[in-house]
């Protein structure tokens, strides 16, 4: 027998004593070869019924073990828990470190020489990567791909941009209950996840930007055959890449971060990416901060035309040339680090200098953008000392520099109590103010963000105020949303001290938000600040409000920040 002692899983499978024999004994299903110094393949699943836009994982899953036998590997496919936003409550984020905690030690602690990530739902992406990073092996991450586009009477509909229209058409009595139900059936029409460039898009551009995934991993839709041959290919690859041992740490470099800020910016990406992002980095040991992602991202211009930003869906974005087209138009355009090395043993360029823009409408040129400034805009001041952030491509022109009167609730279910109140003193220059939804106080920072206006100003046809919140808000919304505020209300940020009537100004362009109240003033509101009770105490939610960084941190838990590596654990027998 080949020992094999150059991979990991030599240490449970190539020795000829007790140990060996034990753990070989236990996978007698396979034949003897398997066990001649064969990489070991771990495929991280996230697949679940109870996560609609994983459903199809099942046939991912069997194509990446078709490509790893075929290289010569051993794969073998073990579960995670997987977050779904379409069920899970009261919020996937809340969620996120966990898994990343399930997947790290499913890797250290099993015979593992390398991984390929399965990965659709928004959570599932950066929870995965998170771990694996910790881990620092061979990682190639297989995306689950958009679903097919929504239809609704001969119309394009976007999952989630849409529900949000269809949502304020139906409160402000222009659109039917049965016409909102009918919508209802029209928007998810296959596996996949959300096809708008929402969050889950969004993290799917970033896994090819930063190189962790083959080109056109990003927007292959889920039903399309050639997903199923990514899938193949990805198995086949990940296996010289355990020859190679190209490590995640050669992958995820500060040059690969840096290319998919602005890769974010091109695309009119969600605002969660800068929390995954961060959140990644500190994993893999990489200098990232908040104010990286306003610096790179504040001269790229927002090119693809797609919800909630534009006009088109992920399926045309494919079509058009997908994201291998958005990085060439970045790379000639000096906004790309070109020599950024790839899963594929290529070079970020080399995989896309050739690639073609055929639809200009969708992918539109540098001097015809969705948004001149796109990015993520991080903007500070005395209402949020240590940054907030804004997507302006998805926010209304007119409210980007703005003053208005605050509207203040003090918690999700106390907005819910007032906003529909007739009596409420509010108009279309208020600036909604939403607190403790932060990651300690919701807990999990939900995506609540993009309140719902009160039904008097939709009835007017309006559709946009300048809202702001501790909060996170879908990547598939849209609107002028300052999110993320840091520090968060419930740890006594400023946030908490806001009153109705207080007046707030916003200007996006100069990054600031400042709250116009008197130091004296703010000062004797905090001597009177009681921080809220905690929702739940003990158990997983007690460990997260305990140990839980702010959002400028990426939101992860303190004790997992580092890369750890994979050393072999001790022996069991």
């Amino acid at each position: 027998m080949k020992t094999g002692k150059s991979l990991r899983s030599a240490a449970w499978f190539g020795s000829a004593d007790k140990d060996g024999f034990i753990h070989r004994s236990w996978m007698r299903g396979y034949p003897e070869d398997v066990f001649d110094g064969r990489p070991v393949i771990g495929i991280c699943n996230t697949w679940s019924e109870l996560t609609p836009c994983n459903a199809h994982f099942r046939e991912l899953a069997e194509r990446v073990k078709r490509g790893v036998w075929e290289a010569g590997g051993f794969p073998l496919e073990f579960p995670v828990m997987s977050l779904g936003e379409t069920n899970i409550r009261p919020t996937a984020m809340l969620f996120r470190n966990l898994v990343s905690m399930d997947v790290e030690e499913s890797i250290r602690a099993n015979p593992i020489d390398g991984v390929v990530l399965l990965c659709g739902c928004d959570k599932t992406v950066p929870s995965l990567i998170m771990g694996a990073a910790s881990c620092d092996l061979p990682t190639l991450v297989v995306s689950g791909g958009p679903m097919l586009n929504g239809k609704f009477r001969n119309t394009m509909i976007g999952s989630g941009t849409d529900v949000w229209r269809f949502s304020e058409d139906a409160r402000a009595g222009i659109l039917s209950l049965p016409e909102f139900r009918e919508a209802e059936v029209c928007m998810s029409r296959s596996a996949g996840h959300c096809m708008s460039m929402g969050t889950a898009s969004s993290m799917a551009c970033m896994v090819e930007a930063l190189g962790l995934g083959l080109p056109q991993n990003a927007a292959i839709p889920a039903p399309d055959s050639r997903r199923l041959t990514l899938a193949h290919l990805a198995g086949r690859r990940i296996v010289e890449m355990v020859h190679e041992d190209l490590r995640m740490s050669r992958i995820l470099t500060r040059q690969a971060f840096e290319n998919a800020i602005r890769v974010n910016g091109a695309i009119g990406g969600s605002t969660n990416v800068v929390l995954h992002s961060l959140a990644i980095a500190g994993r893999i040991e990489v200098d990232l901060s908040l104010h990286d992602w306003d610096v790179l991202g504040r001269d790229v211009a927002t090119v693809v035309d797609l919800m909630p930003s534009g006009r088109f869906l992920m399926e045309d974005f494919y079509y058009a040339g997908g994201l291998p087209a958005i990085l060439r138009l970045l790379g000639e355009n000096g906004l790309l680090h070109r020599d950024a090395l790839t899963v594929n043993g290529k070079t970020i360029w080399e995989n896309v200098q050739h690639a073609a823009n055929w639809n200009s409408e969708v992918i539109r040129p540098v001097d015809n953008p969705v948004a001149a400034h796109g990015g993520i805009t991080v903007l500070r001041g005395n209402l949020a000392p240590d940054g907030a952030v804004i997507k302006p491509s998805a926010a209304s022109p007119h409210l980007l520099r703005h003053r208005g009167r605050a509207v203040a609730f003090d918690s999700i279910e106390h907005y819910r109590q007032r906003i529909a109140d007739p009596e409420l003193d509010v108009d279309e220059n208020s600036i909604l103010v939403l607190k403790n939804c932060g990651p300690c106080g919701y807990p999990g920072m939900p995506e609540v963000g993009n309140m719902g206006l009160p039904p008097g100003i939709l009835r007017r046809g309006i559709r946009d105020m300048v809202r702001i919140s501790d909060a996170r808000m879908s990547g598939t919304a849209y609107g002028t949303v300052i999110l993320h505020v840091t520090p968060e209300a419930a740890v006594g940020g400023p946030l908490a001290l806001v009153r109705d009537g207080d007046w707030i100004e916003v200007d996006v362009e100069a990054r600031k938000l400042h709250l116009d109240v008197s130091d004296e003033e703010l000062a004797a509101r905090r001597s009177a600040w009681k921080k809220p009770e905690q929702r739940m105490k003990g158990g997983y939610q007690g460990l997260y409000v305990d140990r839980v960084m702010q959002a400028d941190r990426g939101a992860d838990f303190d004790f997992l920040v580092g890369c750890r590596g994979a050393d072999i654990p001790r022996e069991s027998h």
